[in-house]
């Protein structure tokens, strides 16, 4: 164990995605991923309204709060702390949690970040099933709070559930595109999917619960 969290220091340390983002003031290296697909996609324009799902420790937001300008705004949730960040208002708690849609307003999201991840197990099955849940829930927040010409980036990780991710995602959007940044580390198993042209569907199961009770 002890040589594993060497390594992994080591690693760490000398990767320059992290020494990058250092340098530029970024919380950690994951910005980088959120950077080369918005040059890719185009993902921000000044004055969106931008609502970033799991942001700790809160690099994405920064770089959506550098995008979207002042004109703009960028909502922050998340179990975890977050500490300040300029331009970002930073909610505590879980995303599916009403306050997050009263956060909104009248308005609805020009842009939604998922950078969600479960707490892993170890057990490859059952990760993935949690994996899969918080898409799922994040896909059922963009039903009710992404415009219609709105962008979804999702982190979704391959395995058994990734399939099923895929069919939910070409059911509920008119497109899908699957990115792999160069600051993901090549032997990580997540991806991101840049998602588009929500339709109108009805509500999932779960949510037509929700609404019941």
């Amino acid at each position: 164990m002890a040589k594993s969290k060497k390594a992994w220091l080591r690693r760490h340390i000398s990767d320059p995605y992290v020494r990058e983002a250092q340098a530029r003031g970024y919380r950690s290296r994951a910005a980088f991923k959120l950077l080369e697909l918005d040059q890719k996609e185009k993902l921000f324009r000044p004055g969106d309204l931008v609502v970033d799902l799991g942001a700790a420790p809160g690099s994405w937001s920064q770089l959506a709060a550098e995008r979207v300008g002042p004109g703009g705004k960028v909502i922050a949730v998340d179990l975890l702390h977050v500490a300040p960040i300029s331009g970002v208002t930073v909610l505590k708690g879980d995303f599916r949690e009403v306050k997050l849609l009263e956060a909104l307003g009248a308005r609805k999201a020009d842009v939604v970040l998922s950078d969600l991840s479960p707490n892993l197990s170890g057990i490859a099955n059952v990760d993935q099933a949690r994996a899969a849940e918080m898409t799922f829930a994040a896909i059922d927040f963009c039903a009710k709070a992404l415009k219609p010409d709105g962008v979804l980036v999702l982190k979704a990780f391959h395995g058994e559930a990734f399939d099923e991710v895929m069919q939910r995602l070409k059911h509920d959007f008119g497109t899908v595109a699957v990115r792999k940044p160069g600051a993901s580390r090549g032997e990580s198993k997540e991806t991101y999917l840049v998602v588009r042209n929500p339709r109108k569907i009805d509500p999932s199961p779960q949510q037509k619960q929700g609404a019941s009770t």
